[in-house]
């Protein structure tokens, strides 16, 4: 009969009912990419902001501050130690733009390239610009740094005892006196015989002092490799 077909028929299940699930509206194709695409640029942003205001990493070149920082550490740059009125105090480890002191003013170059070279260093993914150093403060404004012919160091009188040094290392195999001036500082690597610092440009304009506003921030940590994470601030941490 008609009925009995009727009946038949309603009580087989349409496709689109699913078994009685309820039915699921499938998420467009491609959406989930696009997601990851927002997160990851939002993550990038991040980074960069928080490496251009609050704490960079930077990457160990060379071997001036052996053994506190070695080749290819990444120490993590807090850019907030002096921007409340602190100011750089003898010992600490510091990253600074040596332009002007370090290296000669020079015409500006290619200003995309560098763009992309300062967001690749904030992420830790390139070497740092040529005119970033990183060193150990040894004198402030004000200091009379003394080193005599037998590699001794004093600061206003006073013997320094630098336990940091780069093993075999004296304080400074060429003598040297210099009153540091108000605003400036003088700054020396750990393994001073592979170091170019102040001592090298004492015959240049601005002899060999950084100013403290030249200065980046303080190399408070060492974020990578892992078997060296700790305080980047003395020898056995692992500095360079």
């Amino acid at each position: 009969m008609d009925t009995e077909a009727e009946l038949t028929q309603r009580g087989r299940p349409s496709p689109d009912e699913g078994e009685g699930r309820p039915r699921r509206a499938l998420a467009p194709r491609g959406l989930t990419w696009r997601r990851a695409g927002l997160l990851g640029l939002a993550c990038t942003v991040f980074v960069l902001v928080l490496g251009n205001f609050v704490v960079q990493p930077f990457l160990i070149p060379s071997r001036s501050m052996e053994p506190t920082l070695r080749v290819g550490d990444r120490v993590l740059v807090n850019k907030l130690a002096y921007r409340f009125g602190d100011q750089p105090k003898r010992g600490d480890v510091v990253v600074f733009d040596g332009t002007g002191s370090f290296v000669p003013e020079g015409p500006q170059g290619d200003p995309i390239g560098s763009a992309l070279h300062d967001a690749a260093s904030v992420l830790g993914l390139a070497e740092p610009s040529d005119t970033d150093f990183v060193k150990r403060v040894v004198g402030v404004g004000g200091d009379d740094v003394v080193c005599d012919e037998n590699g001794r160091m004093k600061v206003n009188g006073v013997p320094v005892e630098e336990p940091y040094l780069y093993p075999g290392d004296t304080s400074s195999k060429v003598p040297f006196r210099i009153v540091v001036p108000l605003g400036t500082l003088w700054v020396m690597g750990d393994h001073r015989s592979q170091s170019r610092d102040s001592r090298d440009h004492l015959g240049e304009p601005g002899g060999g002092m950084v100013p403290v506003d030249k200065v980046i921030g303080r190399a408070d940590w060492i974020g990578w490799p892992v078997s060296r994470w700790g305080a980047a601030g003395t020898a056995g941490g692992g500095h360079g």
